[in-house]
């Protein structure tokens, strides 16, 4: 029997099984429009019923199909199928082919509308003057600690958090030639990038060359594309919008280099039963108040997953508690927790509650 007589049974089966997917995701997308009418013009995106699917779609898989491809698979179904009742609109940090840009690729789908903003700031104003429905927003990095930016923005905002994303962070090295280091004059790239990738750059770059802090990695390569004799540290993406070539792969000094992200919009979410809640807290400068902030959580059981301070930027020396715990602030217990924190601080905000990402 040839090799193509012994394919043909499985290239058959496989065609069959092709038109079972059309027909399979055309009926799902006609009970998402269905949905969508039956919303009206409300919130058409709800996360927490996404990752309740995705969660129950990784409890049913039985592979050989990884957890992670299934839900990555399923992501972009809903994707369409959200774009069928209304396209979603969501700003970032650009310029086009940063990593902001792809943790919301990979939150919202391809079928989402992604607009790039100059900074942070702009991002978060572009929701809040509802020209776009949700931004994302990097929070913190798992080798660098948190986006200061972002958290100081986090205190002035009516948006409410409804969201994060996770996302695994590869930094490469981009030139616009494959040429000798010599020639070099600078790398370009975020502040945190160049910081990611420090012991990488300090022991294969000529001590002249200078390291330039710009506004996004994407921006970088953008500023790479246009001079020879400058570098970028970017991401894969983009390299290839701005056809750069891939020098070195994988600068970064930690492998498990990781990047949280939130979500942000108008809405607030109801529990999907593995969630987190995220909240600002601000207390007097005097003994025993750290304590005294978290004693409620202690004593009912909620445990947290974050726990920074930043100062205040209005009286000296008074600084705010950037708190996560798990759980859904629509919780009694957690409720309960609120309601004496609220007694004992001078200021709380509660930033909202999301489901915890799905990997």
């Amino acid at each position: 029997m040839s090799d193509d007589s012994k394919l043909l049974p499985h290239r058959t089966a496989i065609d069959n099984i092709d038109n079972q997917l059309i027909d399979l995701m055309n009926e799902r997308a006609k009970h998402a429009r269905a949905i969508g009418e039956l919303k009206g013009t409300g919130v058409v995106y709800r996360p927490e019923r996404e990752a309740q699917v995705l969660r129950r779609i990784k409890a049913f898989n039985t592979g050989p199909l990884t957890d992670e491809a299934v839900a990555r698979l399923f992501r972009e179904i809903m994707s369409e199928c959200l774009a069928i009742e209304r396209p979603l609109t969501i700003a970032y940090l650009g310029p086009e082919g940063t990593f902001t840009q792809l943790a919301a690729m990979k939150h919202f789908g391809h079928a989402a509308h992604t607009v790039p903003c100059l900074t942070v700031d702009d991002s978060l104003r572009l929701v809040e003057a509802r020209q776009a429905d949700y931004v994302v927003a990097p929070v913190e990095n798992s080798t660098e600690g948190s986006v200061g930016r972002t958290l100081d923005l986090l205190v002035n905002t009516p948006l409410r958090v409804c969201g994060e994303v996770v996302l695994r962070v590869h930094h490469h090295f981009l030139r616009t030639q494959y040429v000798d280091f010599a020639d070099l004059d600078a790398v370009y790239a975020h502040a945190q990038a160049l910081a990611q990738c420090q012991h990488w750059l300090a022991k294969n770059l000529p001590d002249n060359v200078s390291r330039v802090a710009v506004s996004s990695n994407a921006e970088a390569a953008k500023l790479a594309a246009q001079n020879p004799r400058v570098a970028a540290i970017a991401s894969q993406a983009a390299a290839e919008i701005y056809a750069l070539n891939k020098i070195a792969a994988n600068i970064e000094d930690e492998p498990n280099n990781t990047t949280r992200f939130l979500v942000l919009g108008h809405q607030d979410t109801t529990p999907s039963g593995h969630d987190k809640t995220s909240l600002i807290v601000s207390a007097p400068n005097r003994s025993g108040m750290l304590h005294h902030i978290i004693e409620p959580l202690m004593q009912t059981g909620i445990s947290m997953t974050k726990f920074e301070s930043r100062p205040s930027r209005t009286n000296l020396w008074e600084y705010l508690f950037f708190i996560d715990i798990e759980g859904h602030f629509a919780e009694p217990r957690i409720q309960a927790a609120l309601d004496v924190l609220r007694e004992r601080a001078m200021f709380i905000k509660v930033l909202g509650a999301y489901p915890v990402a799905v990997l």
